[in-house]
């Protein structure tokens, strides 16, 4: 599609109204036609930051072997800790203690 080369063209302000030649205005980021003193550029704070990939799990994580695994089960429906069953190991061994 061809256009005429508007070299005596007169365009009309989104902004203000005010006319102004045409060769002469500028489009704006909003997509607004504007005259050359009323051209406001893109602030920068309204782009989004480019931010990296969240960080990843391990692969194979293994727990420390010197700390031992401790659970605690309360079975009270009054609301006072009672302890039940309670056992107490480590990774590769199980001991189950009940009182």
């Amino acid at each position: 599609m061809a256009f005429a080369s508007g070299k005596n063209a007169w365009g009309i302000s989104d902004r203000s109204g005010r006319r102004y030649r045409l060769r002469d205005m500028k489009k704006e980021w909003t997509g607004a036609l504007v005259g050359p003193d009323e051209y406001e550029p893109k602030h920068p704070q309204l782009e989004a930051p480019n931010v990296g990939a969240d960080p990843q799990a391990l692969r194979d994580p293994r727990p420390d072997q010197s700390e031992a695994l401790s659970v605690y089960i309360y079975t009270n429906q009054v609301g006072q800790p009672i302890v039940g069953p309670r056992a107490i190991g480590k990774p590769g061994s199980v001991t189950v203690t009940t009182t």
